[in-house]
């Protein structure tokens, strides 16, 4: 599974999604939505990492090929080069899915603003 990326890769569930088990009602992901505000309030800074917004269901083909079957909660943050020695691994790629860990990230390497 070799996958080579420019920029660190942002996986996130799409907001405003249905629940198969919950017909006629909309959610979103209370953790990918806290990301979600701080991409909408900073786009420039979004820019600078790539982000796929995938849908609820699983499988979650799109993350799957990136870091497996056992990877597939997210949000994820996928590192393009350099990660964090807390970072967990899918063959070359490190990566993590803490919703504070990857928000602290983005503010240390991509200049968001920090969350305290």
């Amino acid at each position: 599974m070799m996958v080579l990326m420019a920029k660190d890769r942002l996986f996130l569930i799409r907001p405003g999604f249905e629940d198969p088990n919950r017909p006629g009602k909309t959610f979103v992901c209370p953790y990918c939505n806290q990301i979600e505000g701080l991409l909408g309030a900073f786009p420039d800074l979004a820019a600078r990492i790539e982000v796929v917004r995938v849908g609820f269901p699983r499988p979650r083909a799109d993350v799957i090929a990136v870091v497996g079957e056992e990877n597939q909660s997210l949000p994820l943050l996928v590192f393009a080069d350099e990660a964090p020695e807390d970072a967990g691994r899918a063959g070359s790629l490190s990566f993590i899915q803490d919703t504070r860990r990857i928000l602290d990230f983005l503010a240390e390497r991509h200049g968001f603003p920090s969350l305290h």
